[in-house]
């Protein structure tokens, strides 16, 4: 079994990394493959609308398609961010836009989490933020012994947080937990939920 562990962050290895790589070595310590994909600085597009993802790949620059295809090989996902203006990273958002709208099918029913690093607050606002990619996605969302966030305005001050690398420990914890069960649910013939209506859509009009 292996986890997605996404870097949002424009600095590779600092604050979000130092968090993620806690969660890292937990998930290992479950004998839990980990791989940590930082989403670089070049600018990325946010999704046009364009209507032609319906094959399941972006139309636009390559990072979405390859990051889908991470998701979609791997059994859960990990999303970082740092905290800006009480959001996730524009960039971050940006690219999560057109992952999930071009392949979100390939990620229903897998674990999910997200962890946000601030210096001090904004915290619980980009982590709903980024969590609604889940809700909508049908992926379960997998939580810690407190909100997944950590604090320190470098990598430094994020270790000194030891709530917060106590939190992220539990995460990677509780999310190989969930992968197991997961595992041995199939073994045992439970199958996902299975679909038994139409997609219902609904616009408001005035």
């Amino acid at each position: 079994m292996k986890v997605l562990l996404i870097n949002g962050s424009p600095h590779e290895k600092e604050c979000v990394w130092t968090a993620l790589r806690e969660v890292e070595k937990s998930l290992n310590e479950e004998d839990i493959d980990a791989e940590i994909f930082h989403i670089g600085t070049k600018p990325i597009a946010g999704c046009i609308d364009c209507g032609k993802c319906e094959n399941g790949l972006c139309a636009l620059d390559g990072i979405a398609n390859t990051v889908k295809d991470k998701m979609a090989q791997s059994d859960g996902l990990i999303i970082g961010s740092p905290v800006y203006f009480a959001g996730a990273n524009g960039s971050l958002i940006a690219l999560l836009d057109r992952v999930f709208f071009s392949g979100r099918k390939s990620f229903i029913f897998k674990p999910a989490a997200a962890i946000v690093s601030a210096r001090r607050a904004g915290t619980t606002a980009a982590l709903d933020q980024i969590n609604k990619y889940f809700l909508i996605s049908q992926m379960p969302v997998v939580s810690s012994k407190y909100w997944n966030m950590v604090h320190g305005f470098n990598a430094e001050e994020t270790k000194q947080d030891l709530e917060g690398m106590q939190v992220m420990r539990v995460l990677g914890k509780n999310m190989a937990w969930l992968l197991k069960c997961i595992e041995q649910a199939k073994k045992a013939g439970i199958e996902y939920p299975k679909p038994t209506e139409q997609n219902i859509m609904t616009n408001f009009i005035r």
